[in-house]
């Protein structure tokens, strides 16, 4: 159970830590201090219902169609991989800095309309959550629960480490290679969780 547990915190920490626009937000909203708690309680707890949404449904279909979880594995390896690739090649390539001068509005509704809308409009949030982590979590038979609450706690302990954490890292993100650093971290998660998926 611990290890399953543990396998979902990895992954999952590993797949939200690439700089896209909902996190590029709450870092955002972190150095500005506004309304940090609320950005990083909605983010994880979008994350938590997504992914249990994953397992639970996953586990379901499996039973349906026995060669879901193989064809899924497969694809996620896929795109894990590529996903690695991508990180990596940002790493070379560089040119990602953040502007905390455009950061969102300053009032709680139009910045949590704002973040809804980032979570639940980008494909990517179901891809990540409900097809990926829910296709992994099959490879753990009866302790895909266990995954899934190491995969939650995941997402809780970044959203608060990126959000409370961003004052700390203001001045390390003004300069490109601090980004081109997080990017190769990325890339090297990414593609070592392919690798160890691919080979059972």
């Amino acid at each position: 159970m611990l290890a399953a547990g543990l396998s979902g915190f990895q992954v999952s920490v590993g797949l939200i830590m690439a700089i896209g626009a909902q996190n590029a937000f709450v870092l955002r909203q972190g150095l500005r201090r506004e309304h940090v708690l609320a950005c990083v309680l909605f983010c994880a707890t979008s994350d938590a219902v997504l992914i249990a949404t994953g397992v639970a449904g996953f586990a379901a279909a499996s039973a349906v169609a026995p060669w879901l979880g193989q064809a899924l594995r497969w694809g996620g390896v896929a795109f894990l991989l590529a996903y690695g690739l991508r990180a990596g090649w940002s790493a070379l390539r560089g040119g990602g800095a953040l502007a905390p001068r455009s950061a969102g509005p300053g009032a709680l509704g139009p910045v949590l309309t704002t973040l809804a809308a980032i979570t639940w409009l980008n494909p990517h949030v179901y891809l990540d959550t409900v097809v990926l982590l829910g296709s992994i979590a099959a490879q753990y038979p009866g302790r895909e629960m266990a995954f899934g609450a190491g995969a939650a706690l995941g997402s809780f302990a970044f959203f608060f480490t990126l959000g409370f954490g961003a004052r700390l890292l203001a001045p390390v993100f003004a300069r490109e290679a601090a980004w081109r650093v997080l990017d190769g971290g990325v890339a090297l998660v990414m593609i070592s969780i392919s690798v160890r998926l691919a080979v059972g």
